[in-house]
């Protein structure tokens, strides 16, 4: 599943990353919040099947396990978690980035 679409945005969409804290699309615009609804009702989803591991795409605003873009747009990575990969954790369902495996 993919949290972005179930939380309203299009395929394909612009490239977005975590910029001081909210995610944006490159030309500037918030996507922030269909990016936190996204990742609840995925969350919902996961929950009610009873879900305990999920394996995530790496570096996603959304999906991060490890590492996330810089929000300069430029590649640079750095240490932290997507909006759905944090709610994960936060709701005790055990994560791992598929480079992992």
């Amino acid at each position: 599943m993919c949290p972005e679409v179930l939380g309203g945005l299009a395929i394909p969409r612009p490239p977005a990353e975590i910029v001081n804290g909210l995610v944006r699309q490159k030309n500037g615009i918030s996507v922030d919040n269909e990016f936190k609804k996204g990742a609840q009702k995925a969350l919902n989803i996961i929950k009610k099947n009873k879900i305990g591991l999920v394996i995530l795409q790496s570096r996603s605003p959304s999906c991060g396990v490890n590492n996330v873009y810089d929000g300069s747009f430029t590649g640079k990575l750095i240490e932290g978690k997507g909006a759905f990969a944090r709610i994960l954790e936060e709701n005790n369902i055990e994560v791992i980035d598929v480079e992992d495996l």
